[in-house]
């Protein structure tokens, strides 16, 4: 097959990349750097001639809400709309556990993707998966001060590789409409992590204060819902591999 990955050359589409061609399936990346521009469609149509399926990864980093919807609304659109004049069998897009339920600026642009992606006239599946093992380093970087204060509540952390695992297998096979989340093995807190972060030494040392945030990440908003697939790498482990890679 020739699958289109969106957003290849990001954190989760690079692994999506490398897990297709470890199954001997060609891949075509649309990104800037391959000249193809979501927001605007350039470059879309070439990219997708002979397109199979395609994998949507793409992302924005942001904390606007604005910034957030008009990218997913415009890359989803345009990818939508490429997709079908393409004849694409199957549009396979990566969301987020919880967005549904929890109030986020960045979430809300998640949400008008999946929007796109059930209105199209493509074949769909999209595959909610809880936040990556890098998501608190991520999310510290950007608490500036003395103390990271970081939301309270449960979440259950998964491995990016593991996630590309399952998309891999999602776009070879027949779509499913909204699949069972995705989410890794273990229950963990955003602080518990945090605090487990610096002690490895991967990022600054300072006191964490675990907040109580409203509009549900504080009452495990963001845990999956029962029967989905589970990753088998713990946070722990990944941590471990992290160390192993900085020295």
């Amino acid at each position: 097959m020739r699958i289109a990955v969106a957003g290849g050359t990001g954190v989760a589409g690079r692994m999506i990349v490398e897990a297709l061609r470890a199954r001997g399936q060609e891949t075509v990346t649309l990104s800037r750097g391959a000249g193809v521009d979501l927001l605007t469609g350039t470059g879309l149509d070439d990219a997708l001639t002979g397109a199979d399926a395609i994998v949507d990864a793409s992302n924005v980093t942001t904390m606007s809400r604005s910034v957030s919807v008009d990218f997913f609304e415009r890359a989803g659109r345009n990818l939508a709309d490429a997709a079908r004049k393409a004849g694409v069998r199957h549009l396979v897009s990566l969301s987020i556990v919880g967005i549904d339920r929890v109030k986020s600026p960045y979430y809300a642009g998640k949400l008008r993707q999946e929007e796109i992606v059930r209105a199209g006239a493509v074949p769909w599946t999209i595959q909610r998966a809880t936040q990556f093992h890098e998501f608190p380093g991520q999310l510290l970087a950007r608490i500036p001060g003395p103390i990271a204060i970081v939301p309270s509540g449960p979440g259950q952390p998964i491995a990016v590789r593991e996630v590309a695992e399952e998309l891999a297998e999602i776009v070879l096979g027949e779509p499913r409409g909204m699949a069972p989340d995705l989410a890794g093995p273990r229950v963990e807190t955003l602080a518990g992590m945090a605090r487990r972060l610096m002690a490895a030494g991967l990022i600054r040392r300072r006191p964490v204060l675990p907040v109580h945030i409203p509009g549900g990440t504080s009452a495990g908003g963001v845990l999956p819902a029962a029967g989905g697939p589970r990753g088998v790498v713990t946070f722990d482990e990944w941590l471990t591999s992290q160390r192993q890679i900085q020295q």
